[in-house]
């Protein structure tokens, strides 16, 4: 019997939670039913999408760290910078 991968089943399970996070910050934004709270919550989820793109990631890295040269996992690791800086401006 295949079993999952634990760096797939712990990516997958951090994309769930990130995608329960975003419903449950819309079921929030119609409960409270205002336009400042509702940019709070928006605000909240973005701050927290990239941290768990990040950590996503990092535990993607590992899981294939050991079939990847170092150079090979710079150059990902740069791409990655490249995302967030041009996501900053």
């Amino acid at each position: 019997m295949d079993f999952l991968n634990k760096f797939v089943l712990g990516m997958a399970l951090l994309r769930f939670f990130s995608g329960s996070l975003e419903i449950l910050a819309g079921l929030i934004m119609l409960k409270f039913n205002d336009l400042n709270k509702a940019l709070l919550v928006n605000s909240t989820l973005a701050l927290i999408g990239p941290l768990i793109l990040m950590i996503t990631t990092a535990v993607g890295l590992v899981g294939i760290s050991d079939s990847l040269s170092f150079s090979k996992l710079a150059w990902i690791i740069t791409g990655v910078l490249f995302i967030f800086i041009g996501l900053k401006g």
